[in-house]
């Protein structure tokens, strides 16, 4: 079965049940080099979003389009906004389609990767989430089946998150921490695996 909107609503309430549990330690993180607020926005993001679920259209541009809207009424943080211009370059890229092959996550991996890019000056390398959307990008390539996709995209957060612990963050509030943030984790690129993990967790 393709990427619908069902399978969309399907996905985007595992990922809300995940960060229900996952908040504490997201903020602990957070904490470490941040606001330490990150587990909270992860919350609201999977609160506003489950308030649009049962009413998404078929077309899962559109769909994609309503849940960036309940982010953006839901938060105004930095990490929200990086969500919602991710998920934005995916519903550009779905518009007018109530079925997408799942062939084409790497395509949509990529227009995420370059989007948040785009708006965020972050480049490869700096140590955010971008860095886990582009691994993810990597591993997908050439995939059709979701849990398949699912397990690469886990493995390949995983390996990024090991590559990266040695580095400085060298962008946003944590590059102000500069050498103290090298041996920790980006919290925002755990949230990316915590949002994998919900996934396929639901599966």
């Amino acid at each position: 079965m393709p990427l619908t909107s069902r399978e969309l609503a399907s996905g985007f309430a595992a990922i809300a049940a995940r960060m229900e549990v996952s908040a504490e330690e997201l903020n602990r993180l957070d904490a470490e080099i941040g606001d330490g607020d990150l587990g909270v926005t992860m919350v609201r993001i999977g609160r506003g979003v489950g308030d649009v679920l049962d009413d998404l259209p078929d077309d899962v541009g559109m769909a994609l389009t309503k849940c960036v809207q309940a982010i953006t009424k839901v938060s105004g943080s930095s990490y929200a906004t990086v969500v919602a211009i991710a998920l934005m370059s995916a519903a550009k890229a779905c518009k007018g389609r109530s079925e997408v092959p799942w062939s084409e996550m790497s395509a949509l991996l990529a227009g995420a990767c370059q989007a948040t890019m785009e708006r965020g000056k972050a480049a490869l390398g700096d140590k955010t989430v971008i860095d886990a959307l582009d691994a993810c990008r990597q591993a997908t390539a050439g995939l059709d089946e979701p849990a398949a996709i699912v397990a690469a995209m886990g493995r390949a957060v995983n390996e990024v998150l090991e590559r990266m612990r040695p580095q400085p963050c060298r962008i946003g509030r944590a590059r102000i921490f500069g050498d103290k943030t090298v041996g920790l984790d980006d919290p925002g690129m755990v949230a990316f695996r915590c949002m994998i993990e919900g996934i396929a967790g639901g599966k």
